[in-house]
């Protein structure tokens, strides 16, 4: 297995809350990692750590290790870093343009704008996000006339047309009905074929549907990370138990 991120003792701070406390894990190329835990867990605080869209927060320090690929996200320049990294949030949120202008709106901000280029682009987004054989015929029309899933999926179609390494997902089912949900997760399951995935997500049973491995946070710790099968049948620690069998959270 090839390691994508290495993260070591990692400590984050919010003024004086400590957010993740000692965190150490590795996240293998080509896996979905789904990373589930109770609210104020510490589980999205930990993949925006991986962009470092934590720096945008008020009096946020850290330390210890986070690299992408051998090298210090700390290190690499935003833009590059976030092109490589991209994140799919909770709510859709396509901008207010055309479907097609959707997609191509990072594209054209990195410097491409041949046209030619740019309608590669949306085909090859639009069908690994599985959406292009719904919007084909009516790329011009507004992204807001689109259902909450398929605003989604266009959200990612529009984070895999930059050329990502990473796609981070923070709970992108959370507004969406269960057929969505369903189209959204073989989504990500035939993307880990080309990328590295890390799920955070409040419902356990979309990450034993999808997860290769899981982690388990608690309080800003990282309580137990495992194949998700382990996880899900025979966990080591009782919190995960009991977390897992709705004890609380």
């Amino acid at each position: 297995m090839v390691t994508k991120f290495d993260i070591e003792n990692l400590n984050i701070w919010f003024k004086e809350v400590r957010a993740l406390k000692d965190v150490s894990l590795k996240i293998q190329a080509n896996e979905i990692l789904s990373v589930i835990g109770p609210s104020n867990s510490g589980k999205t605080t930990f993949i925006r750590m991986l962009n470092r869209m934590n720096e945008l927060q008020y009096n946020f320090r850290m330390n210890g290790k986070v690299e992408l690929d051998g090298f210090d996200v700390r290190k690499i320049d935003l833009e590059p870093l976030r092109k490589r990294v991209g994140m799919v949030f909770a709510l859709p949120l396509p901008l207010p343009l055309s479907i097609f202008d959707n997609v191509v709106y990072g594209a054209r901000m990195h410097g491409i704008n041949n046209k030619n280029k740019l309608k590669e682009i949306v085909e090859r987004s639009l069908k690994q996000a599985y959406i292009w054989d719904e919007v084909k015929d009516r790329l011009g029309v507004s992204a807001y006339k689109l259902s909450g899933g398929q605003q989604q999926r266009l959200c990612i179609a529009r984070t895999l047309a930059v050329g990502p390494e990473v796609i981070l997902y923070d709970e992108p089912c959370s507004g969406l009905d269960p057929i969505s949900t369903a189209k959204v997760e073989e989504t990500m399951l035939k993307l880990k074929e080309k990328y590295t995935i890390v799920l955070v997500t409040n419902n356990v049973k979309q990450a034993a549907r999808v997860g290769d491995r899981t982690a388990f946070f608690l309080n800003g710790e990282l309580v137990e990370l495992d194949k998700t099968d382990q996880i899900f049948t025979a966990p080591r620690d009782k919190r995960t138990d009991g977390y897992i069998r709705g004890k609380f959270g």
